[in-house]
């Protein structure tokens, strides 16, 4: 059974594509989605060896206190290296869908979240531990309304106007839209450090409340299943400097401003000669210092940059900050 747990939240900072291999559709590449909802998910398998390679980079470059025993102890041996001997002590689920930005009339976006979405999240947060303040007062959407707060950018005329899409703005009365975006500024977006010179989500964290929009489960799921980005790739004939026959195809990625959330749980260490309890694994991630990375493919375009915020246990999680 697992002793500790924390939330990681994942903000995506440009196009991801963390890939499903070939597609059946008109998309060539598309993203992992769960089968049930089509929601996009990153599996737990890519982030734990995305973090297990800044792991060991960190080793390599001999930041922080990690040893290669630490690293085998927490994420279990490799499968050139005795794979059998023991699992890991960490474990990581796969990063749901919280937030999906779409394009608003008015103020340029809009965050949208649906009630189904926002359960989820809270069932998943009970299980490491978390309790929001806002937990659970949201009342039902119809397909035509969107719920925001009495403070909200996203009204144009009396309709918010999503992509072409549009829909009768509804303020609840104890503003729990409101309250529900701050407490997301203040535990998953990136925060400052006391050694950074600027809070470069300072402004994020400020218009969040302002640019969240509850919407019904019907409408979400379309937003994140047909609002995603589409990029279109050729392949040049080096001499010719024309497009290689059978060189053009599609991928889709999560667009820049989606956040995501994945659990970590973790045990007592099984590896021999290495006394970590499930407290200390943790600790040891939460050490790496791991403020952004690369996920998925295309990482040589600059594509697929993350910014990582660990939460739980050990932080205020229950009040509004």
């Amino acid at each position: 059974m697992f002793e500790a747990t924390r939330m990681l939240f994942i903000y995506v900072e440009t196009p991801l594509h963390v890939g499903a291999g070939r597609g059946l559709g008109v998309v060539d590449l598309p993203i992992q989605r769960e089968c049930t909802t089509n929601y996009p998910i990153i599996q737990g398998s890519s982030l734990k060896g995305r973090i297990r390679a800044e792991a060991e980079a960190k080793v390599k470059t001999g930041a922080g206190d990690l040893i290669p025993a630490d690293i085998k102890a927490i994420f279990g041996p490799k499968l050139n290296e005795n794979a059998s001997d023991h699992a890991g002590a960490l474990s990581i689920g796969d990063a749901r869908i919280l937030l999906f930005p779409v394009r608003s009339l008015a103020g340029v976006f809009a965050w949208v979240t649906s009630k189904h979405a926002l359960a989820r999240f809270l069932r998943d947060a009970k299980t490491v531990g978390i309790t929001p303040n806002w937990a659970f007062s949201i009342e039902d959407v119809k397909e035509d309304e969107a719920l925001v707060g009495n403070e909200t950018e996203l009204i144009a005329g009396n309709s918010i106007v999503l992509d072409e899409f549009s829909f009768k703005p509804v303020k609840n009365q104890k503003n729990v839209v409101k309250d529900l975006g701050k407490w997301i500024a203040e535990h998953a977006l990136l925060k400052k450090n006391n050694n950074d010179s600027i809070d470069e989500y300072a402004y994020w964290r400020s218009v969040l409340p302002r640019k969240l929009c509850i919407l019904s489960e019907d409408a979400f799921r379309d937003f994140v299943l047909y609002s995603t980005e589409i990029q279109t790739h050729i392949r040049l004939d080096p001499k010719k400097k024309t497009v290689q026959s059978s060189a053009l195809w599609t991928s889709e990625s999560l667009p820049v401003d989606t956040l995501l959330y994945a659990p970590l749980m973790a045990t007592r260490s099984r590896a021999k000669g290495v006394d970590l309890d499930a407290e200390m694994v943790l600790k040891k991630i939460d050490d790496l210092g791991l403020t952004r990375s690369q996920l998925g493919g295309d990482e040589t375009t600059g594509q697929g940059v993350v910014a990582f915020r660990l939460a739980g246990s050990n932080e205020s999680v229950s009040k509004e900050g």
